[in-house]
């Protein structure tokens, strides 16, 4: 089967008094996501996951109208961050020269085995055919890390509605077909940030 994995486009800079953040996508990643749309709108996606955290679902809403397929959310998609009070666009922390923009959480492999063990249910679950996720950059590294084998789970920053495409076999094999695909923000002249 092929497994695409789909990061969510930009989301909104989000600091709540109370609860956890779960910003709403930006202005520029609501272009984002209709680019993704109109980029996989051609292709027959046999299943639609989302993170259940506001930015994937908001990513993922374009692309299922276009489909008519339904979202399934799946819980264990969700970011490392989940809980975190704000969202600050990596970005934006980078460019203010915050610290946090490095930070990494503090159970990795916890983090990585819940990741592997819900996708590859979802692989297990459609055996073949085409599914897409929309979830995280985090939870796109670690499970890219997994299927690399590396001991850096945490190697590459994916682009907003990025798409990295895995191909999985029945026999458990899995190999990455591309990684981190933004030509539809190039042909669609939508920027890959914002600051």
């Amino acid at each position: 089967m092929e497994l695409l994995l789909i990061r969510h486009a930009r989301p909104s800079r989000h600091e709540p008094t109370e609860g956890p953040a779960d910003p709403e996508l930006s202005p520029i990643g609501r272009r984002q996501a209709e680019a993704l749309a109109d980029w996989l709108g051609d292709e027959k996606l046999d299943a639609l996951y989302t993170s259940p955290m506001r930015r994937a679902r908001e990513t993922a809403e374009p692309l299922a109208a276009r489909l008519g397929i339904d979202l399934v959310a799946e819980p264990d998609l969700a970011e490392y961050d989940a809980a975190a009070a704000a969202y600050i666009p990596i970005e934006e922390l980078k460019a203010a020269g915050d610290p946090r923009w490095m930070q990494l959480p503090d159970d990795i492999p916890g983090f990585q085995a819940r990741v592997v063990a819900s996708i590859e249910g979802i692989v297990a679950a459609h055996g073949s055919g085409r599914v897409a996720l929309v979830c995280h950059g985090g939870v796109i590294n670690v499970y890219l890390s997994w299927v690399l084998g590396t001991t850096e789970a945490l190697f590459f920053l994916p682009h907003y509605t990025s798409v990295s495409r895995v191909l999985a076999s029945t026999e458990g094999r899995r190999s990455i077909d591309t990684l981190n695909e933004t030509a539809h923000l190039r042909i669609a002249d939508v920027p890959l940030v914002e600051l």
